[in-house]
């Protein structure tokens, strides 16, 4: 079968003459993920067993109440209620990637096969001509599109592909006293939901997104601090709070700080310099990170409050199935290679009124 052009564009752009820098391709789109490495930082793991990772959650209150009485007052008792089992689908994963041995020998690489394995081993003279290892690059590529799937993935709400694992939208709801989460109906439990302020929450009787101002010591500021107070309210020894934020959230926040007397004399950057430019910005001492992600699926004006401590949001992999090599055996009649990723993993959330999502107008 012959090469289609783009297949001769892609072996000449790895292999020879169109860079410079010899060995290395310059990645021009690799954007940071902060969320998916926060995530893989805290991820635990499963042991399958189910179709589902399954734990107990309750309200914290079974209906009963004291009862005061005197001498031999009849007093009653009750049986506690309110725990339920929340249910969250674990999915399985693939990308792979396939090149010809044709391919491996423009870029001055043979294949030497012995039974199903498959060796690469550099020509002779591969040096003189090769600019760049075309197969390193194919994996390298690979790995960055695994990376920016998964981390698309976790940003989302699942329903794009039902087979692969739901993101922080399906568990931090715009609109939280809707739906279901981990089988669990929101509605009838108002333990089970948490914080927003949305123009879809507001459409169902909820906070409606903020409208920054810097008057009045910043609107946003001002919503921030109430918040904080509530997200507080049901905090654990084990909640971790992280904050990602789109850029223009990050802007009127920022805008909001400067208008309302936050220099100090040596500069937003502390380095003793007339600079106008500020450090990251913070609130409560904690990190509001940008992810690039948000603005690219047009939510530049979001911020996740996350919990990403054990009680809250975590990241899931089935164990010893993260990031799984596979080299499947090349059909009798294809001289291909080929080399796949499996990734096995379930984002669950065991509480969720630490965390919330916030909007600006």
């Amino acid at each position: 079968m012959a090469f289609t052009a783009d297949e001769v564009a892609e072996i000449n752009n790895d292999s020879l003459e169109n860079y410079i820098d010899k060995g290395k391709v310059w990645a021009q789109n690799v954007a940071n993920k902060p969320l998916l490495a926060a995530f893989n930082e805290s991820a635990g793991r499963f042991s399958g067993g189910n179709e589902n990772v399954s734990f107990a959650v309750k309200s914290g209150q079974g209906g009963g109440t004291l009862q005061g009485y005197y001498g031999n007052d009849q007093v009653s008792y009750y049986n506690p209620t309110g725990t339920k089992r929340a249910r969250f689908p674990w999915k399985e994963h693939h990308i792979g990637i396939t090149f010809t041995f044709t391919e491996a020998k423009i870029d001055g690489i043979e294949i030497v096969e012995n039974g199903t394995d498959q060796n690469l081993s550099p020509v002779d003279g591969r040096e003189m001509h090769a600019l760049v290892n075309m197969i390193d690059e194919k994996q390298e590529t690979m790995g960055e599109d695994y990376a920016y799937s998964l981390d698309d993935l976790l940003h989302k709400d699942g329903t794009a592909d039902t087979k692969a694992i739901a993101g922080i939208q399906s568990i931090i709801l715009a609109s939280p006293a809707v739906g279901t989460t981990g089988t669990i109906g929101r509605p009838a439990n108002s333990w089970w939901r948490n914080r927003a302020a949305t123009a879809a929450y507001a459409a169902a009787g909820g906070q409606d997104a903020i409208t920054s101002s810097t008057a009045n010591g910043g609107a946003l500021i001002e919503f921030l601090e109430k918040e904080w107070l509530q997200l507080n309210k049901y905090r654990t020894g084990q909640t971790k709070i992280k904050i990602f934020a789109g850029s223009d959230w990050i802007a009127a926040y920022k805008k909001e700080l400067r208008a309302n007397g936050n220099y100090s004399m040596v500069g937003w950057n502390g380095k003793g310099n007339v600079d106008g430019g500020m450090d990251d910005p913070t609130f409560k001492g904690t990190a509001i990170v940008y992810d690039p992600t948000l603005d690219r699926l047009s939510l530049a004006k979001r911020a996740y409050v996350i919990d990403m401590g054990r009680t809250g949001l975590r990241l899931l992999y089935f164990n010893g199935k993260r990031m799984s090599k596979h080299n499947p055996a090349r059909p009798y009649d294809r001289y291909v290679v080929y080399n796949g990723i499996t990734t096995t993993a379930v984002l669950i959330a065991k509480q969720l009124n630490t965390s919330a999502v916030y909007d600006i107008a």
